[in-house]
């Protein structure tokens, strides 16, 4: 085991690294339904203000929803990947990612010490989405179009309110509920949202927190993780079933927020301890980073 001093020297060159730069924390899975990974994610977070990056959280809250929904007696519905998302579901969301989750975030940045703000994608319309077109499905060997109801894609990120709110110290957290050009909320992919404003805010790094230790050879063994993944082998990779999958929508998504300008994404653990720092301030790491070959 490294003694205290040597870990807090490999370290020091990553902190310099990293010294002023904007990174997007996006926490999903365990990160949200368990209180204890969360707070000691934040806890992390807000330790990344006190060495000098500029962290911005944005969250989902998928497993929340659903439980709501169920204990509302409404049956969740999935297409794609995507939550099917009538004006009731709209609502529940809306209920559980604004007035819950997010709220949960912000009380634990101030309890570690830091300048928390919530937000959605509503407020002075950080976030501008489309409704999604239908999606064409296959059920019992017959193609159709569903639709998917209240659920957005992003159209426009308008990130001053971000980059004013971070110069002032303060770590903003989002929730993906976005407005269109009607004034209409959508629900948006938390992590769709979360490679948008990384490439709108050209951050240094995009770390999102899943329950998986990130993309693995075998899904079964857990020791098969493939550390570094560069753009140009992301397609062979989906081809041959490598990444498959929920693990599509997120390498895609961390692809596009590379392709947008931001640095690296890293995908990790958010369930292992401190696994926020250990990917970012040790020379091993413990997630996959995608990254785009000089």
């Amino acid at each position: 085991m490294l003694k205290r001093e040597n870990i807090l020297i490999e370290a020091l060159p990553y902190i310099r690294e990293f010294y002023d730069s904007i990174m997007v924390v996006k926490m999903g899975g365990h990160a949200i339904v368990d209180p204890v990974i969360m707070d000691g994610i934040v806890q992390d977070i807000v330790l990344l203000k006190f060495v000098g990056i500029r962290p911005v959280i944005v969250h989902g809250g998928g497993p929340e929803i659903t439980e709501k929904m169920e204990r509302m007696g409404k049956k969740p519905e999935f297409v794609a990947g995507l939550r099917v998302t009538d004006d009731e579901t709209l609502e529940i969301a809306r209920m559980v990612l604004v007035g819950n989750v997010n709220s949960k975030i912000v009380s634990l940045i101030s309890k570690h010490g830091g300048k928390g703000i919530g937000l959605s994608g509503s407020d002075s319309r950080l976030i501008v989405a489309r409704k999604l077109a239908p999606q064409r499905v296959t059920v019992g060997g017959i193609e159709k179009e569903v639709d998917l109801g209240w659920v957005g894609e992003t159209e426009v990120i308008n990130p001053e309110l971000l980059q004013i709110l971070t110069d002032k110290g303060y770590i903003p957290v989002i929730s993906p509920i976005a407005t269109d050009d009607k004034g209409n909320d959508l629900n948006v992919n938390a992590d769709t949202v979360a490679g948008d404003i990384a490439a709108a805010l050209k951050a240094k790094k995009l770390i999102s927190l899943t329950d998986v230790p990130g993309v693995l050879r075998d899904p079964e063994d857990h020791e098969s993780r493939i550390s570094r993944i560069a753009l140009d082998d992301i397609e062979m990779l989906i081809q041959n079933k490598t990444i498959n999958g929920g693990m599509i929508p997120k390498v895609t998504s961390s692809a596009a927020a590379v392709k947008g300008g931001v640095g690296q994404v890293h995908i990790i653990d958010g369930s292992t301890p401190h696994s926020l720092l250990l990917e970012l301030f040790t020379d091993e790491g413990i997630g996959t980073m995608i990254y785009r070959k000089e």
